[in-house]
């Protein structure tokens, strides 16, 4: 059963479609990851779902309400965590709990128990006297997390929950979000780091450009993935200047490059390696490395989308600078 249905979601700004007419839904108990690289439409589309947006054109059904008209009422049953941080940085962390919970009509017994809960449940209960703003970046993306689920909704909402936090944080919050779910509450989550939407998510849907390209259940993506053969290549060469002659020596592959001295090569037959070694030799590069790929998320999102790998990995180092 469906506990969120879009239909037809446009969002224009200034004649720029940044939304165009999307179509998707969130089944009750579900992670739906919502992939794509930056400028995607991502966060449009949650703005437009939380009501932090209006929407040009569509529908919005959100629990058997209409999300565009009755917002208001359906704010009151989900949670929404921002990819930037809305909690108050002179308070401590269980004021701001506190805070929240009060912004739901919850008594002050009720608010303060469900606070000491969620601080020991995020590994907080230490820091709940500190003020927020002396708060590491995972600490606070953790207090964020619960400030967004303080009144247990039944959809949360999560923008790039992980984005710009270490790895040992991320994994911790990667963790609480299997838990919530574990626990019933349906997830929308963007994301733009697909091993993140591969390891969390029932099913994904792919945003370029404001359109959705493809929506599928993680497992079948990754089955359809497995049906082409992957080789990688390391060379001691720039590989971007080969990608077309390769492409032009041997048709019907895909090539595609990972970073200044990395390239794969896709095809749904078996690679001839030796073909291969014979095209880079004349071309006069040397090859260091050559390994067979077990195919991924990865590569479903690079033959669905036409971005390449690299461009994901410079956003992500960028965003962590």
């Amino acid at each position: 059963m469906n506990i969120l249905e879009v239909k037809n979601l446009s969002k224009n700004y200034n004649g720029f479609k940044a939304v165009k007419e999307i179509n998707f839904s969130l089944e009750k108990g579900e992670i739906f990851g919502f992939l794509g690289p930056n400028g995607a439409g991502k966060t449009t589309t949650i703005n437009m779902l939380t009501g932090l947006a209006r929407p040009s054109s569509g529908a919005i059904q959100i629990a058997g309400e209409d999300g565009i008209k009755n917002i208001k009422k359906v704010q009151r049953i989900i949670g929404i965590v921002p990819d930037e941080s809305n909690l108050y940085e002179e308070m401590n962390g269980f004021d701001n709990l506190v805070f929240c919970a009060s912004l739901y009509g919850m008594g002050k017994k009720q608010r303060e128990e469900r606070a000491s809960r969620l601080l020991e449940q995020f590994g907080l209960a230490n820091t709940g006297k500190k003020l927020f703003k002396a708060y590491s970046k995972g600490m606070k993306r953790k207090l964020t997390i619960a400030a967004g689920i303080i009144h247990e909704p039944q959809i949360l909402f999560l923008d790039e929950p992980t984005t710009g936090i270490d790895v040992e944080n991320a994994r911790q919050i990667r963790r609480l979000i299997q838990t919530l779910n574990h626990q019933g509450t349906a997830i929308f989550l963007t994301t733009h780091y697909i091993e993140e939407a591969e390891r969390l998510c029932h099913r994904i849907g792919f945003i370029v450009e404001g359109e959705i390209v493809k929506i599928g259940k993680t497992i079948d993506l990754l089955q359809e993935a497995q049906k082409e053969y992957i080789m990688e290549f390391t060379l001691e060469n720039e590989v971007e200047p080969l990608k077309e002659p390769i492409q032009k020596t041997f048709p019907g592959i895909h090539v595609y490059t990972i970073d200044y001295f990395h390239l794969r090569i896709g095809s749904p037959e078996k690679i001839d390696l030796m073909p291969f070694m014979k095209f880079f030799a004349e071309e006069k590069c040397l090859v260091r490395e050559a390994r067979i790929i077990r195919p991924s998320l990865e590569e479903v999102f690079v033959k669905v989308t036409g971005i390449e790998i690299d461009r994901l990995k410079k956003e992500k180092e960028g965003e962590k600078k």
